[in-house]
């Protein structure tokens, strides 16, 4: 298994403009416990299956296992997700070294702009873009499995 190391930043100001790339990205959840989250996602043009372990005390570090499926068959699995389905435009940005990834959420959770990043490490130094905001790193309603259930429109 894998550990996954990122920080969750709210975004302010124009980020399009640096972005390399952007996909339209639909998922939902099998499971949404904060134990552990078995997420579906389509991403583009294909399918993915992610479990999600839960989140160490800072909200940084957590386990995460993930393989690619048919598109075809994460479509089905959609069928069977909770209610709450996310719908979110990704933008691709580096920054001096660094990868962003923003999400832009659209549907019930329209106006919400989150900027992820990954790291090596907990402690990794990184610079911060001018449109990066206030860090939410380990707060779990802006987890993609919380919005799914309370949605940033019923905020």
């Amino acid at each position: 298994m894998a550990l996954e190391i990122e920080r969750k930043f709210l975004v302010k100001g124009n980020f399009k403009t640096e972005s390399h790339v952007s996909t339209r990205v639909t998922q939902g959840y099998l499971s949404s416990s904060p134990q552990r989250t078995v997420r579906v996602r389509i991403k583009g043009e294909k399918g993915f299956i992610t479990i999600k372990g839960k989140g160490n005390a800072s909200g940084i570090s957590r386990y995460e296992w993930e393989r690619e499926i048919p598109v075809e068959e994460a479509r089905e699995l959609l069928q069977l997700c909770e209610p709450g389905i996310i719908d979110k435009t990704r933008y691709l940005i580096r920054h001096e070294g660094h990868l962003f990834e923003v999400d832009e959420f659209h549907g019930e959770n329209d106006g919400l702009v989150i900027a992820e990043i990954e790291l090596k490490n907990e402690n990794e130094n990184f610079s911060r873009p001018a449109w990066l905001g206030e860090e939410v790193t380990g707060d779990r309603k802006y987890y993609n499995a919380m919005l799914s259930r309370n949605p940033y429109v019923n905020w």
